[in-house]
């Protein structure tokens, strides 16, 4: 009886792990939304003689040094953010998975000569490619996007690889192959179907990790332009007024935070969910 109770308890509380998970990314979600057609005020409108006002006496968060409304700029910054990350997982999520499945179908050489590219972009650190994308695209969103992306792809190549070259030696494989299908046709309509779970899991974890990475390029002045908000720049832009001002830090910093934990809590969940074993 023991072992039944400890499988249940566990499995209740995956699923609390994937609710929670669920409920942050999706109220991140409608917020970001929300802010494409209403914001308390316009996150671009300066007020200077209200500067620096803590919540509650000047809107609902205060206002930052030139009179912007705090809430407005974390309304909209969380579309900026939610755009960059999606778009970027996007991008690298399908370059990486299609290099993936084609290194599982083609083996030798060329699985070899993709996985040491890979290695190469592993070893570029994220901002330090972002530097050195931004003196070629010059600052913003696609600069941003393009970024991150690019460190994406060896991450969903090597999941991929490994999960596809799995798919490779089952039975529904072999009998495919056996009827004289395609190496091709076999990936598109047998592996790539059957790993998609993993594909989609792999995506939930790296979007945490791609709003944190867009926070650090903002931070260092290397992603959306001034004066389009972003929660990155709000931390770098609150330095200054640390000792006037906390909630100007702790409030984006909050965002990022709950932003990154709901996804690592819903692909957390996600992955239990596809878990064979269970």
């Amino acid at each position: 009886m023991m072992p039944v109770a400890s499988h249940g308890s566990g499995l209740s509380r995956r699923r609390t792990t994937l609710m929670i998970g669920a409920a942050i990314v999706g109220l991140l979600i409608g917020v970001a939304l929300l802010s494409l057609i209403w914001t308390p005020l316009s996150p671009a409108k300066m007020q200077i003689v209200h500067k620096l006002q803590p919540p509650l006496s000047h809107g609902l968060l205060g206002t930052d040094q030139f009179g912007r409304d705090v809430l407005s700029m974390l309304m909209v910054g969380s579309w900026n953010s939610l755009s960059i990350a999606i778009g970027a997982v996007a991008i690298g999520g399908t370059l990486g998975s299609m290099l993936g499945i084609a290194a599982a179908a083609i083996r030798g050489p060329f699985e070899s000569l993709a996985m040491r590219a890979c290695d190469v972009v592993f070893a570029i650190p994220p901002i330090l490619s972002a530097m050195m994308l931004g003196a070629f695209l010059g600052q913003g969103r696609v600069m941003a996007i393009v970024a991150i992306a690019t460190f994406m792809i060896p991450v969903f190549a090597r999941v991929t690889l490994a999960s596809a070259t799995q798919a490779w030696s089952r039975d529904y494989v072999l009998a495919a192959r056996a009827l004289g299908n395609t190496r091709l046709a076999i990936s598109l309509r047998h592996v790539l179907p059957n790993i998609m779970d993993q594909i989609i899991v792999q995506a939930s974890l790296q979007l945490g990790l791609a709003i944190l990475t867009e926070a650090g390029l903002s931070f260092l002045g290397l992603g959306l332009a001034p004066p389009a908000p972003s929660w990155g720049r709000m931390l770098a832009d609150a330095q200054t007024y640390l000792g006037l001002a906390p909630w100007l830090a702790i409030l984006p910093g909050l965002c990022i935070a709950l932003a990154v934990l709901g996804f690592n809590m819903l692909g957390d969940g996600l992955r239990d969910l596809f878990d064979p074993r269970d």
